[in-house]
């Protein structure tokens, strides 16, 4: 059943696909790496992170960083980051798993912080992409490119709520109560 004002734009079968796939992708290229850390922005990531998780057969290890949104000047959007890692980045191979790439602001600020770190390899996974980023960043791993449409379920969110929807759907924000 789908919520008043949600409409299914991604099955939860396509889904469990998709993961399934890049979780392959990432296994083959993370095959003689050794431990690979997946870093996890909260909170969208969480749903991905798990499945994502349980799929890959290579050694991984598992944590979460938290960003804040804020205005740096007018019209202007700027990232900082709120909870760490806390697991040293420093010669590991990171990846950055996120739930949706709209700006591109939030990735391009967290490749070029972990960048800096000097990781041995730092590559990135989104969920869903929308088309046009005003920071162009390039990402590794991408579960669907989405029409510009707000988005919920599989984490994704709408003022907190549609989270936990095994879905990917499309909301009418005036549709809602």
């Amino acid at each position: 059943m789908h919520p008043a004002g949600v409409r299914e734009l991604i099955s939860e079968e396509e889904i469990r696909d998709r993961v399934a796939e890049l979780a392959r992708r990432i296994d083959e290229d993370y095959a003689d790496a050794g431990e690979i850390l997946m870093l996890g922005v909260l909170r969208g990531s969480y749903i991905l992170m798990a499945d994502l998780s349980r799929a890959l057969s290579i050694e991984r290890r598992v944590d979460f960083i938290a960003l804040s949104s804020y205005e740096q000047e007018a019209r202007r959007a700027g990232v900082r980051l709120i909870m760490d890692s806390r697991v040293p980045i420093e010669g590991r191979h990171v990846l950055i798993v996120e739930d949706i790439l709209d700006t591109g602001r939030t990735l391009s600020y967290l490749l070029s912080l972990f960048a800096a770190r000097r990781p041995a390899s730092l590559r990135s996974c989104v969920l869903v992409r929308k088309p046009e980023q005003e920071a162009p960043v390039k990402v590794d791993y991408i579960g669907f490119d989405i029409p510009d449409e707000w988005v919920v379920g599989y984490g994704l969110d709408f003022d907190n709520r549609f989270r936990a929807l095994p879905f990917i759907g499309t909301v009418d924000p005036e549709a809602l109560d």
